[in-house]
């Protein structure tokens, strides 16, 4: 097969554009054929939000839905896949042969909740996302003539995204293992085939004083609460020397008990964020001077303890966004500029460390509301009936994705040759004193 050409389509017959075009209006019917489903499952998880790792409510509506997805028994559902409220679905045509290997996809759902205020990150949507595109690409396929080709479908349910990084669990767990392609999509404010998401490592310090009554013999005492409040200046006044790219930001969580009482122990939380994993070291070594000359001026002693995983910047895949673009622009979603998205602000998610280990596309996408991530009022939006006509729009240009990777074969080798550039890239960048 020569580059350019397309996987057959039908009965050995090259695929014409056009044919390629059936399919992804299929997948579109597809999607909008099960619309009310989908909009139920959204909004379920939306209205019990759960904690990281506590999704088991979220865990219970997704496994369901695949395995009551008609035909009963279509899907092949693993629950508690590694984790206890990760997820497994598979689906493949009947007859695909084993060899050659067939095209792993995997669509990726995300349902964990934050704290206080709920859905305020739009992950109910994420669920939705990640399930729509699999039943488009599935509606997609299992109606051709012929030979079935030689494709998988997987969704992968990956908790605790806001909190521990249930994908980083789920990559050591080897849950990644063999998949070709992922795809997932984010709500925000606007649409964007790719942000640079930043890498991220959080920390945990304590520092231990000695308590005294306040008043009495307040000399007697070591306040840890002024090591603390020391630590916060510390790292104000080093906002001056940091990149413009880096982000410091914390909370004191605890700082004594009483005013009369000198406080023995204080306790801060921290999150670091920088471009690459090397940035972040430079950052997160100057971070924890800071914490210590917080200590040594004191007298306190300090413990600090980074958290479970970093969370890796998200690696672009250039072809992979190209054709999600070409896609959604055919949908009528309007994408701000390649320069917006590369100049424009962005967190940090686990899928970052996804894309060091397979090639994948994180896009972002409009709910219908202006409101901000993390606030009460994107809350109300992540779960309105507005978001669901956005929801489904990105769903189905995700699924057009992914058949342009099943049946253009070229673009697939681009991808993954976009993927071993930019693991280079990267290599030498965090290399490089």
């Amino acid at each position: 097969m020569r580059p350019g050409e397309e996987r057959p389509v039908q009965g050995g017959a090259r695929a014409g554009a056009s044919e390629l075009e059936l399919l992804k209006l299929r997948a579109a019917e597809r999607i909008d054929a099960a619309a009310e489903r989908l909009g139920a499952l959204s909004r379920a998880i939306w209205s019990e939000p759960e904690l990281a790792y506590e999704e088991h409510r979220a865990h219970g509506l997704l496994t369901r839905f695949f395995e009551r997805e008609p035909p009963a028994a279509s899907w092949t559902v693993q629950p508690h896949y590694r984790l206890d409220t990760a997820f497994r679905a598979e689906w493949a045509a009947p007859g695909v042969p084993a060899a050659p290997r067939p095209l792993h996809l995997g669509f990726l759902c995300e349902y964990d909740a934050l704290p206080g205020i709920g859905h305020a990150c739009g992950h109910n949507l994420i669920a939705e996302v990640g399930a729509a595109a699999a039943l488009g690409v599935r509606g997609a396929l299992e109606g051709l003539p012929g030979p079935p080709p030689p494709v998988k479908v997987i969704i992968l349910g990956t908790p605790a995204e806001e909190d521990g990084g249930g994908k980083i669990d789920l990559i050591e767990a080897g849950a990644f293992k063999n998949l070709d392609v992922v795809f997932m999509a984010h709500p925000s404010q606007e649409n964007a085939a790719y942000l640079p998401d930043v890498a991220e490592h959080d920390v945990t310090v304590k520092y231990y004083g000695k308590a005294s009554h306040a008043a009495a013999y307040p000399w007697e005492g070591v306040n840890a609460l002024d090591a603390a409040v020391l630590a916060y200046n510390n790292l104000s006044v080093l906002r001056q020397q940091m990149k413009p790219t880096w982000r410091v930001h914390g909370i004191i969580k605890n700082g004594g008990v009483k005013p009369n009482i000198i406080p023995s122990y204080s306790e801060l939380i921290y999150y670091f964020r920088a471009p690459s994993m090397r940035e972040l070291q430079v950052l997160t070594k100057k971070a924890e001077d800071c914490f210590r000359a917080a200590a040594l001026a004191t007298g306190c002693t300090v413990e600090i303890k980074g958290g479970a995983h970093d969370y890796y910047n998200v690696l672009p895949n250039k072809s992979l966004w190209k054709a999600y673009i070409e896609n959604g622009e055919k949908l009528g979603i309007e994408f701000i500029s390649e320069d917006a998205a590369l100049n424009g602000s962005s967190g940090s998610t686990d899928f970052g460390n996804v894309s060091f280990v397979v090639p994948g596309i994180h896009p972002y996408f409009y709910i219908g509301s202006d409101a901000l991530n993390h606030t009460e009022q994107y809350t109300e939006a992540a779960g309105s009936q507005e978001a669901q006509f956005y929801t489904l729009r990105t769903a189905k240009a995700l699924a057009m994705t992914a058949l342009d990777v099943i049946f253009k074969p070229e673009l697939l080798e681009r991808i993954r040759e976009d993927f071993k550039l930019k693991l280079q890239e990267e290599e030498f960048l965090n290399r490089v004193e």
